[in-house]
This record gives C-alpha cells, structure tokens and sequence, in this order.
C-alpha cells in the first residue's frame, strides 16, 4: 500500500484497556516515521492525550474530536463554539440539572466539583455560573445522558453545533467544522498527502468520519458493531496490538 499518513483513535484504539501503548506498537510506529511515514493521533481528549502518548512516535495531534489540529505548539486547525453560542445552551442545561462542562486549552468550566461526581482526572477545572459565563469553548460535554435528555439537547442544539456520543457515555458537544476528517484534512493538505493515501484506525462512532475520509479504513476488533460496517478492514483488538501488527504485514 502506498500509505503516506497514519491515524489513529487513542482508547479503545491505539491505547490498551489499561490506557497505555506497549512497547511493540511504539516500535512499529517508529519504523514507520524513519520509512517516511506521517503518524498522527485524532482523539476526543484533550490536553490529556499529551500525557499518554509520547511526542517521540507522532508527528501531529488531533485533540477534541477535531476542534484541534497542531504540530507540537503550533496551531494548524481550530474551531472553537463561541460564548453566544455555548451560553444560552449551557444555561438551558444547566436549568434542567445536567452536569455540563465547557473546555478551553485545558480548562474545564463547570457547573459542579468534577471530582465528587466522575470518574475522571481533570486537573484544571472552576466552578462557574453559566448565565455570565463569557469564553468560547472548543467543547462542551457530559456524561450518561437518559434518551430523554439527548431529545432534549438534540432539540436545543443551534444549527452550528453537533452532538457525538462516545462508547463511555460521554456526550460531545462541538463546532460542526471540528470533524475528526477536517482536521485530518488539514494536516493532510499542508502535507500535500491525499485521502487514498491515508489509513486510520478506530473503533468509536466519533471514528467514522475519519474511516470515511481516509482511502482506508481499519476498525478494531473490539470495536462497536455499528463502526464495523464502516470498514475496510478489521484487526486485533487494542489489547492485542491489532494497531501495530496490521501496519507490520501491509505497510511495512
């Protein structure tokens, strides 16, 4: 195959259950950069995905579901909700007792103590009152919403925001240019790399996009059965290093 770019989704992908890359997928990985190979990450996460992927196997990250795109600091994609927007919206939720977040470079503005409510190691984060709240978000989300909740947001949602639901229960709220592709797209063509040259790798429904865009399209095998139809191929799971021994028998 005469791949140029590769990107993959980060949990359930690239990381194992446990949150980490063994030392054959980086390896891999590194082979493919010193044969040329572009590696990018595209995730949901934020500032935490720096923390669990080492700068030395990727050439670009993808964060926030696409709202970002940079290489090491510098911004190549990125599209931000705006506060007019995000505010009217964070209140309306906010009055039906939703726990929602709006996220800035690593900041997480909220309406209740993160820590006593979610799972979740979020070290930047402020109580606000969303009714003055006045800066733009990259995104806005919660977790484990009832379907009547997700009519609720669906309904309220302006025609510039969309709303993705991951495998954990997180509800992604985000620009409707911060795509996965986009930001794919973007990179891409700085680069001067096309879609048929690109293979991503991913197993979420906010994968699908960018399993579309790419020429092809490798889906875990611990991936959900909806993103399956989707692909191209199918490789071992995360825990199994499907990532690294797919890209060693057809890239390598």
């Amino acid at each position: 195959m005469q791949i140029k770019l590769i990107v993959t989704d980060l949990d359930g992908t690239l990381l194992t259950t446990d949150k980490k890359i063994t030392d054959y997928t980086k390896a891999v990985l590194q082979q493919c950069r010193q044969a040329g190979i572009k590696v990018v990450y595209a995730t949901g996460r934020g500032t935490s995905a720096e923390r669990r992927v080492p700068e030395n196997i990727v050439d670009a990250q993808i964060m926030i579901n696409g709202a970002i795109a940079k290489i090491g600091e510098k911004l190549i994609y990125h599209r931000l909700i705006s506060y007019e927007t995000a505010r009217p919206f964070l209140v309306a939720c906010d009055k039906r007792g939703l726990k929602m977040t709006s996220e800035l470079s690593g900041m997480h503005y909220t309406n209740f103590t993160i820590p006593d409510e979610w799972e979740s190691i979020v070290p930047h984060y402020e109580i606000v009152d969303f009714t003055a709240h006045s800066k733009d978000a990259e995104k806005l989300y919660t977790f484990a919403l009832t379907p009547e909740d997700v009519i609720f947001i669906n309904g309220l949602l302006p025609s510039d925001l969309y709303m993705v639901m991951a495998v954990d229960g997180l509800a992604m709220i985000m620009h409707k240019d911060a795509t996965k592709a986009k930001a794919i797209a973007a990179l891409a063509d700085m680069w001067g790399i096309k879609p048929e040259e690109i293979v991503a790798f991913g197993d979420d429904l906010n994968d699908i996009d960018m399993l579309g865009y790419a020429g092809v399209g490798v889906v875990m095998d611990n991936a959900l059965e909806q993103v399956k139809t989707v692909a191209d191929y199918i490789c071992d799971t995360n825990d199994n290093d499907g990532l690294a021994k797919w890209l060693e028998e057809n890239v390598l």
